[in-house]
């Protein structure tokens, strides 16, 4: 399948590079507003820089790493025209952009993937088996990342990842949001906080900022019997949980989960991919990828009152 990356910057050029080494899968072109930058991508990969996505003819897949601000209007033409199109986080910049995208791929019968990488993050695939009904989600997500994304605050760039994490974890509706949100050194809010309460109790507290001194990424769940740390850099997972006795009281038992070591991106591009060929749903759905960015924009709302 003829395959094209629009926007090779900080993450499209690894789309590149992971796409161009896929079986059964050619990189016809790589676009990106920089013409330079664009050559110098496809040299690496033996392909094509084009100025234009109509310039490549017959494509089937398309991933769009581009600013947020052009997702929707990059996509919605192909989406209309039947191309299979993945679109790295958040899926847009509103949710009536992300609703006329969804629309577009139900009518055309592509498939609308959304690039929420750290689903495919082999610790929090480690994790997710053992986490069953958390009464309480600590998150943390900070580093200094002053050089991209300043076109969106902080919470649509990072803390969304998280989001969208948690929606897939919790198995209940969101009731209540606090947050509170700080402009540090951009007109964007550069670190926030959000208190997510959902119906069936479960509470989650989010700190995502892009300007700390050091990189911290990490999600704790609290739940009856069990506590898990998942390190999505350093992908690591601790689990301790009470190991009843048969005299006495119980006893912690736990310490670090196996984790396999495969990169999330290239997980990612092959369940795409595999989506296609299958002609199913993949892993997050255009669908999944709105409702992480409706949590996004009503926390970015509440900042802002």
């Amino acid at each position: 399948m003829k395959a094209a990356v629009i926007g090779v910057g900080h993450l499209g050029q690894h789309h590149a590079r992971i796409l161009a080494s896929l079986p059964d899968v050619s990189l016809a072109g790589v676009i990106d507003i920089n013409r330079e930058r664009a050559e110098k991508i496809a040299g690496e990969h033996g392909t094509r820089a084009f100025a234009d996505v109509r310039d490549i003819q017959h494509l089937e897949l398309a991933v769009i790493a581009a600013p947020t601000e052009a997702h929707s209007a990059i996509a919605l033409p192909l989406i209309e025209s039947g191309v299979h199109t993945l679109i790295e986080k958040p899926v847009a910049s509103t949710v009536a952009e992300a609703d006329a995208l969804i629309a577009a791929a139900k009518s055309s019968g592509a498939v609308l993937a959304v690039g929420h990488s750290e689903r495919f993050n082999p610790a929090v695939a480690a994790a997710r088996p053992y986490v069953n009904d958390p009464r309480f989600i600590e998150v943390h997500r900070m580093g200094t990342q002053l050089g991209r994304s300043l076109d969106i605050d902080v919470v649509l760039d990072l803390m969304i990842h998280d989001l969208d994490l948690i929606l897939s974890m919790v198995p209940s509706e969101v009731e209540s949001v606090e947050a509170v949100g700080v402009p540090v050194l951009t007109p964007k809010v550069d670190i926030a906080n959000a208190r997510v309460r959902f119906r069936n109790g479960c509470i989650a507290n989010l700190t995502a900022s892009r300007i700390s001194r050091e990189q911290i990424r990490k999600i704790r769940f609290f739940q009856r019997e069990r506590y898990l740390s998942i390190d999505t850099a350093a992908r690591e997972v601790e689990m301790y949980q009470l190991s009843p006795q048969p005299a006495g009281l119980p006893k912690i038992d736990g310490g670090k989960l196996t984790v396999p070591g495969d990169e999330p991106l290239k997980r990612e591009l092959e369940d795409f991919v595999a989506a296609v060929r299958e002609k199913r749903a993949p892993l997050v759905s255009g669908e999944q990828g709105r409702a992480a960015l409706a949590l996004a924009v009503r926390i970015v709302e509440l900042m802002r009152q």
